[in-house]
Protein backbone atom coordinates (compact mmCIF):
# COMPACT_ATOMS: atom_id res chain seq x y z
CA UNK A 1 0.00 0.00 0.00
CA UNK A 2 1.43 3.33 -0.97
CA UNK A 3 1.95 6.29 1.34
CA UNK A 4 -0.66 8.31 -0.58
CA UNK A 5 -3.25 5.58 -0.14
CA UNK A 6 -2.53 5.35 3.60
CA UNK A 7 -2.84 9.14 3.92
CA UNK A 8 -6.11 9.08 1.99
CA UNK A 9 -7.52 6.34 4.24
CA UNK A 10 -6.34 8.29 7.29
CA UNK A 11 -8.07 11.45 6.02
CA UNK A 12 -11.32 9.58 5.38
CA UNK A 13 -11.13 8.01 8.82
CA UNK A 14 -10.78 11.50 10.36
CA UNK A 15 -13.80 12.72 8.42
CA UNK A 16 -15.87 9.70 9.47
CA UNK A 17 -14.86 10.11 13.12
CA UNK A 18 -15.61 13.83 13.02
CA UNK A 19 -19.03 13.27 11.43
CA UNK A 20 -19.84 10.53 13.93
CA UNK A 21 -18.85 12.80 16.80
CA UNK A 22 -20.89 15.62 15.28
CA UNK A 23 -24.00 13.45 15.11
CA UNK A 24 -23.51 12.21 18.67
CA UNK A 25 -22.94 15.72 19.98
CA UNK A 26 -26.06 17.07 18.29
CA UNK A 27 -28.10 14.51 20.26
CA UNK A 28 -26.95 15.79 23.67
CA UNK A 29 -29.27 18.83 23.88
CA UNK A 30 -32.17 16.68 22.65
CA UNK A 31 -31.55 14.09 25.40
CA UNK A 32 -31.41 16.88 28.00
CA UNK A 33 -34.65 18.36 26.65
CA UNK A 34 -36.49 15.03 26.63
CA UNK A 35 -35.22 14.20 30.14
CA UNK A 36 -36.45 17.59 31.44
CA UNK A 37 -39.86 17.04 29.83
CA UNK A 38 -40.11 13.57 31.35
CA UNK A 39 -39.20 14.95 34.81
CA UNK A 40 -41.90 17.61 34.39
CA UNK A 41 -44.48 14.98 33.40
CA UNK A 42 -43.60 12.76 36.37
CA UNK A 43 -43.78 15.76 38.71
CA UNK A 44 -47.18 16.80 37.37
CA UNK A 45 -48.52 13.28 37.86
CA UNK A 46 -47.06 12.95 41.36
CA UNK A 47 -48.47 16.34 42.38
CA UNK A 48 -51.95 15.28 41.24
CA UNK A 49 -51.79 12.31 43.62
CA UNK A 50 -50.10 14.29 46.39
CA UNK A 51 -52.46 17.27 46.40
CA UNK A 52 -55.31 15.34 48.03
CA UNK A 53 -53.10 14.35 50.95
CA UNK A 54 -51.71 17.87 51.18
CA UNK A 55 -55.26 19.27 51.37
CA UNK A 56 -56.06 16.86 54.20
CA UNK A 57 -52.87 17.91 55.98
CA UNK A 58 -53.88 21.59 55.49
CA UNK A 59 -57.35 20.96 56.91
CA UNK A 60 -56.37 18.91 59.96
CA UNK A 61 -52.65 19.37 60.66
CA UNK A 62 -51.83 22.95 59.66
CA UNK A 63 -50.34 21.81 56.37
CA UNK A 64 -47.79 19.48 57.99
CA UNK A 65 -47.71 16.32 55.87
CA UNK A 66 -45.43 14.57 58.39
CA UNK A 67 -48.13 14.88 61.06
CA UNK A 68 -50.64 13.37 58.64
CA UNK A 69 -48.27 10.45 58.04
CA UNK A 70 -47.77 10.04 61.81
CA UNK A 71 -51.54 10.06 62.29
CA UNK A 72 -51.91 7.33 59.68
CA UNK A 73 -49.07 5.26 61.19
CA UNK A 74 -50.54 5.50 64.71
CA UNK A 75 -54.08 4.67 63.63
CA UNK A 76 -55.74 1.51 64.91
CA UNK A 77 -56.92 0.80 61.38
CA UNK A 78 -54.47 -1.43 59.44
CA UNK A 79 -55.51 0.18 56.15
CA UNK A 80 -54.45 3.60 57.42
CA UNK A 81 -51.19 2.17 58.78
CA UNK A 82 -50.37 0.70 55.36
CA UNK A 83 -51.33 3.93 53.60
CA UNK A 84 -48.83 5.87 55.70
CA UNK A 85 -45.99 4.27 53.70
CA UNK A 86 -47.72 5.22 50.44
CA UNK A 87 -48.16 8.84 51.51
CA UNK A 88 -44.52 8.99 52.60
CA UNK A 89 -43.42 7.55 49.25
CA UNK A 90 -45.50 10.09 47.31
CA UNK A 91 -44.25 12.93 49.51
CA UNK A 92 -40.61 11.91 49.00
CA UNK A 93 -41.19 11.44 45.27
CA UNK A 94 -42.65 14.93 44.90
CA UNK A 95 -39.72 16.44 46.85
CA UNK A 96 -37.20 14.53 44.71
CA UNK A 97 -38.86 15.47 41.42
CA UNK A 98 -39.08 19.12 42.51
CA UNK A 99 -35.33 19.11 43.19
CA UNK A 100 -34.70 17.54 39.75
CA UNK A 101 -36.91 20.16 38.09
CA UNK A 102 -35.12 22.94 39.98
CA UNK A 103 -31.74 21.62 38.81
CA UNK A 104 -32.95 21.63 35.21
CA UNK A 105 -34.89 24.91 35.16
CA UNK A 106 -33.15 28.24 35.16
CA UNK A 107 -29.64 26.81 34.94
CA UNK A 108 -27.14 27.29 32.19
CA UNK A 109 -27.13 24.83 29.32
CA UNK A 110 -23.86 23.34 30.56
CA UNK A 111 -25.21 22.77 34.10
CA UNK A 112 -28.38 21.18 32.71
CA UNK A 113 -26.29 18.89 30.52
CA UNK A 114 -23.90 17.90 33.32
CA UNK A 115 -26.84 17.24 35.65
CA UNK A 116 -28.66 15.16 33.04
CA UNK A 117 -25.63 13.09 32.06
CA UNK A 118 -24.09 12.53 35.51
CA UNK A 119 -26.54 13.35 38.33
CA UNK A 120 -29.86 12.23 36.88
CA UNK A 121 -32.68 10.18 38.36
CA UNK A 122 -31.68 6.71 37.12
CA UNK A 123 -35.21 5.45 36.55
CA UNK A 124 -36.36 8.54 34.65
CA UNK A 125 -33.13 8.71 32.65
CA UNK A 126 -33.48 5.05 31.65
CA UNK A 127 -37.07 5.71 30.54
CA UNK A 128 -35.85 8.72 28.56
CA UNK A 129 -33.26 6.63 26.73
CA UNK A 130 -35.72 3.80 26.07
CA UNK A 131 -38.28 6.20 24.59
CA UNK A 132 -35.75 8.56 23.00
CA UNK A 133 -36.54 9.66 19.48
CA UNK A 134 -33.42 10.65 17.58
CA UNK A 135 -33.50 14.07 16.02
CA UNK A 136 -31.21 16.64 14.56
CA UNK A 137 -31.70 19.98 16.23
CA UNK A 138 -30.41 22.90 14.28
CA UNK A 139 -29.90 25.45 16.99
CA UNK A 140 -26.69 27.07 18.23
CA UNK A 141 -26.43 24.89 21.33
CA UNK A 142 -26.78 21.64 19.35
CA UNK A 143 -24.28 22.82 16.76
CA UNK A 144 -21.75 23.79 19.43
CA UNK A 145 -22.12 20.39 21.12
CA UNK A 146 -21.90 18.63 17.76
CA UNK A 147 -18.80 20.46 16.55
CA UNK A 148 -17.10 20.14 19.95
CA UNK A 149 -17.73 16.42 20.23
CA UNK A 150 -16.76 15.85 16.58
CA UNK A 151 -13.50 17.69 17.10
CA UNK A 152 -12.89 15.88 20.40
CA UNK A 153 -13.51 12.40 18.99
CA UNK A 154 -11.46 13.00 15.84
CA UNK A 155 -8.61 14.50 17.89
CA UNK A 156 -8.74 11.67 20.41
CA UNK A 157 -8.37 9.04 17.72
CA UNK A 158 -5.65 11.05 15.96
CA UNK A 159 -3.68 11.18 19.20
CA UNK A 160 -4.33 7.49 19.80
CA UNK A 161 -3.04 6.53 16.35
CA UNK A 162 -0.03 8.85 16.64
CA UNK A 163 0.77 7.24 20.00
CA UNK A 164 0.55 3.73 18.49
CA UNK A 165 2.78 4.81 15.58
CA UNK A 166 5.22 6.37 18.05
CA UNK A 167 5.40 3.09 19.99
CA UNK A 168 6.11 1.16 16.78
CA UNK A 169 8.85 3.62 15.80
CA UNK A 170 10.30 3.43 19.30
CA UNK A 171 10.24 -0.37 19.17
CA UNK A 172 11.83 -0.38 15.70
CA UNK A 173 14.51 2.07 16.86
CA UNK A 174 15.17 -0.07 19.95
CA UNK A 175 15.52 -3.23 17.82
CA UNK A 176 17.89 -1.40 15.46
CA UNK A 177 20.09 -0.37 18.41
CA UNK A 178 20.17 -3.95 19.72
CA UNK A 179 21.26 -5.38 16.37
CA UNK A 180 24.01 -2.83 15.79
Amino acid sequence: MSIKMIKLCNDYLRIILFCGGLLIGIQIPAVVDQYAKRIDAHLTEALEVYIGFQQTAERYFGGNIEELIDHYENSDDLVFQNDAANILFISNRVAHLKSEAAALNGSSALRRTVHTLFFHDNKVFQQTLEQYSYMILIDPQALIWGLSSGLFIASFFDLFFYFIAYLFRLRKHHKAQLTS
